[in-house]
């Protein structure tokens, strides 16, 4: 450690999104130490949003996937070292092990290991044929799996879900989704918004089957050949993508002492109790101003990024709290969704337009407290959205609900 109290060697476990970005932010803050990056994939550190998207239809390569060439690291003296997992934090003596036995010390260290699929404890879920998509590796198997199906099945109606409905029927595939709650996107959206893409899935060819659990996958010769309901139905399936969210990867930070909560427990600096270690990313369980619920745990580029400027800063001596404004998209197929802030706990939903139209905006209120806006369509007013909730200003329900109302001048105007 320094004599001004910036770390001379900084160690960040975890090369997505958030683990790259810390250490390019460091070099961009002007951080002349070391800087080590460690990745469990072999891979260079390449960006996840279009692998359900643009990569699984083959509109976009691996080499439009990776966040900056070899070059860059070399170039920038952020040494990465990739294919090698961590496998235990000695806080004592302040230094990771990793599971080649090697040992890398650290003045901070930061903890970037992201999520991994949440995997049911059913019969059947080791057979041939049933799949994820979270990394490069499960998205190419996926994509080749996909070639070939003749009947896909998809276990749960989230982002990932939809997305991957949407590449599949542009395929000419048949897809059904099934779903334990009564809605698509139940976690994340409205009502009416859980409705209007729903409604625009069942129009290009998507069946659902809503508030029905799977019981079993059922195979034959190691092969899946289909899936067993709760309610007796039997649907054949020679493709099974198991898509019902993440768990946050903890298990080393707990093993370490430190504090885990749905995630690793940091404060508003997102700094966890051990004054040498910050968590960041989908791993981090953190306070939020703009939530009415905390701590919260969020899985969003967005919010690893914005996580991972914020340490940057702070290793540097430029400390502030974390207080960057959530957001949130899914594009699947011709349809867009974007979301600002964090609409848990709202009481009331406002339409801006009519779902009918193809582009609208709802607007999520806990009594008069604006929330959040999820925006269809619609990034004019998606880009509004940003900048009212960012500024911590509301709108008025009636305001919102009125499509003569000025929401551009709400955005800009200060007060």
């Amino acid at each position: 450690m320094a004599s001004d109290g910036v770390p001379r060697r900084v160690v960040i476990v975890g090369a997505g999104h958030g683990g790259f970005q810390v250490a390019a932010s460091l070099r961009q803050q002007g951080f002349d130490g070391d800087v080590v990056l460690l990745g469990d994939e072999p891979h260079l550190p390449y960006q996840r949003p279009p692998l359900s998207k643009d990569y699984l239809d083959g509109k976009t390569g691996l080499d439009l996937l990776v966040m900056r060439p070899e070059k860059f690291f070399a170039d920038q003296r952020i040494e990465l070292i990739g294919g090698r997992p961590v496998a235990e934090i000695d806080r004592a003596g302040k230094a990771v092990l990793l599971s080649t036995k090697a040992r890398i010390d650290y003045d901070h260290l930061v903890l970037a290991t992201g999520a991994r699929n949440r995997v049911p404890p059913l019969p059947g879920i080791e057979l041939d044929g049933v799949c994820y998509l979270r990394n490069l590796a499960e998205t190419d198997a996926l994509k080749e799996r996909l070639a070939a199906a003749q009947h896909c099945v998809v276990v749960g109606a989230g982002f990932i879900g939809l997305e991957f409905a949407a590449v599949a029927r542009a395929a000419g595939k048949p897809v059904h989704i099934v779903e334990l709650t009564e809605r698509v996107m139940s976690r994340v959206v409205c009502p009416d918004t859980s409705a209007f893409f729903a409604d625009a899935h069942r129009a290009a060819g998507v069946e659902f089957s809503f508030g029905v659990r799977v019981e079993r996958i059922g195979g034959a010769g190691g092969r899946l050949t289909h899936v067993v309901l709760d309610d007796g139905r039997n649907l054949p399936a020679d493709l099974v993508l198991i898509s019902i969210g993440v768990v946050p990867n903890e298990e080393l930070a707990a093993a370490a002492g430190l504090a885990v909560e749905n995630g690793i427990a940091v404060d508003d600096h997102l700094l966890t109790a051990d004054p040498a270690i910050s968590a960041i990313g989908d791993c981090a369980s953190f306070p939020s101003r703009h939530s009415l619920r905390n701590p919260v745990r969020l899985e969003a580029v967005q919010n690893a990024t914005d996580h991972a400027r914020c340490v940057a800063a702070r290793l540097v001596g430029k400390p502030e709290p974390y207080a960057a404004l959530p957001w949130f998209w899914s594009e699947q197929g011709p349809l867009r969704l974007q979301i600002a802030g964090l609409t848990a706990g709202y009481q009331q939903v406002v339409l801006r337009g009519a779902p009918a139209s193809g582009a609208y905006s709802a607007f999520c209120y806990a009594g008069d407290r604006l929330l959040g806006i999820e925006s269809i369509n619609n990034p004019a007013e998606h880009a509004f959205a940003r900048r009212v909730l960012a500024a911590r200003r509301s709108i008025a329900p009636e305001q919102a609900a009125d499509r003569g109302f000025d929401l551009r001048a709400a955005a800009v105007t200060r007060h």
